[in-house]
């Protein structure tokens, strides 16, 4: 996968200590070659949850069958 500024990607596993939860949709905000991602996870508000360095194997891009849901934090 290579992702791209402002890409909407899928968390592959739960974070915790940010209140993430794999499927979480986040916006990529930062590409750090070669595998590092800073992105940004946003609340139905538009509040920022979370801003994360990860890297390609936290995330996956979005895919027709992806069906989005809403969970309390």
């Amino acid at each position: 996968m290579k992702a791209s500024p402002l890409e909407t990607v899928v968390l592959q596993r739960d974070l915790p200590e940010h209140g993430l939860r794999r499927g979480d949709l986040g916006a990529v905000v930062q590409v750090y070659e070669p595998e590092g991602l800073e992105v940004e996870f946003v609340r139905a508000s538009g509040r920022t949850q979370a801003l994360v360095e990860l890297t390609l194997a936290d995330v996956r891009p979005i895919e027709d069958e992806d069906l989005i849901s809403v969970r309390r934090n």
